[in-house]
């Protein structure tokens, strides 16, 4: 079993259904964990990205 090491809750997914790249979920408090190796299980903390959609601009500007 493996357990958040943000809120120390166990992680609750089928170990032997999860393929490399695959999201976990901590359901208690919503860090999510990508699955890095399968044997043995392997997660790693998914960072957040400083990626903000929101400041992206378009315009409908052509260029000459």
């Amino acid at each position: 079993m493996h357990v958040c090491p943000e809120c120390e809750n166990p992680l609750t997914f089928a170990e032997d259904e999860v393929d490399e790249g695959e999201i976990v979920l901590c359901e208690e408090c919503g860090v999510q964990y990508e699955v890095v190796n399968t044997d043995p299980i392997e997660l790693s903390k998914v960072e957040e990205s400083g990626y903000d959609e929101s400041a992206i601009a378009f315009t409908d500007e052509e260029e000459e």
